[in-house]
């Protein structure tokens, strides 16, 4: 009777987390509370902190800062946090990310792709709106309740376990790829993301149509190396910029003042 009142318990805690939905209306499954998350959105970020270089350079420091602060001050007040805190990495990595807590990392390999302020405000939007659409939160929910044989709850619950399943826990938080586990966010976030970002990003006075620019550097940058959309959790890049145009049409004009970060 007590394993049937458990399983009892289990099964409806799920319903209520499924009936959770992202911000373009997706169902989404949520087992940890934003406390949870924001606290091992912070320890992984002071162990990225410790183990990757940190840039010095004044200027580039407040240039990342500057488009990152113009975004988020457009950010609803998020659970969990108060302060977003922005930190460059030296490395010839073409990325950044965005971690529960309001962590926000940029890799210096970035800004040779992200030519100007706006497309480097595409990257932090898109990279903010994985935040804001818990989709960390969603892929720790998946493992959790997919049995794989991690304690995804003692990690978040007990720092203890943290280190022991430290690379499972980045790649459920869509750090994967810099901790050599092939599990970044899936295709359907990567899309939200790219048009809950597009949407912050414009609202902040940036031009959305620098996303097209963007990508084109990626693809670019790529080398024609990329993977079959079908083969690949993101969307490939020709699909993303298809999808980018799209919903540029529908921006309204915010009338924002243009940030100057240079």
């Amino acid at each position: 009777m007590r394993n049937w009142l458990k399983l009892t318990v289990v099964a409806a805690s799920i319903g209520i987390a499924a009936c959770s939905s992202s911000p373009t209306g997706r169902n989404q499954l949520l087992l940890f509370s934003d406390q949870d998350m924001s606290s091992l959105g912070a320890q992984s970020f002071e162990q990225m902190k410790q183990k990757q270089k940190v840039n010095k350079d004044a200027k580039v420091n407040a240039y990342v800062q500057c488009v990152a602060k113009s975004v988020t001050q457009y950010v609803p007040a998020q659970p969990g946090f108060t302060n977003w805190e922005v930190v460059v990495f030296d490395s010839d990595q073409v990325n950044a990310f965005a971690l529960p807590g309001g962590k926000i990392g940029v890799y210096t390999g970035l800004l040779n792709v992200a030519k100007n302020q706006d497309q480097l405000a595409t990257v932090i939007g898109h990279e903010i709106a994985h935040v804001l659409a818990d989709h960390s939160n969603e892929r720790l929910s998946q493992t959790q309740l997919a049995n794989t044989g991690l304690q995804i709850t003692g990690v978040v619950l007990g720092s203890s376990e943290y280190a022991q399943y430290q690379s499972a826990t980045m790649a459920a938080l869509g750090l994967g790829i810099q901790y050599g586990v092939l599990l970044p966010y899936g295709r359907t976030q990567e899309s939200e993301a790219d048009v809950v970002g597009l949407e912050l990003m414009a609202k902040a006075g940036f031009n959305p149509n620098e996303s097209i620019s963007l990508w084109k550097n990626m693809a670019a940058a790529s080398g024609g190396n990329n993977p079959p959309e079908l083969l690949s959790t993101h969307p490939s890049h020709s699909t993303r910029i298809k999808d980018l145009s799209a919903t540029i049409k529908k921006l309204p004009n915010y009338g924002t003042q243009r940030p100057n970060c240079s």
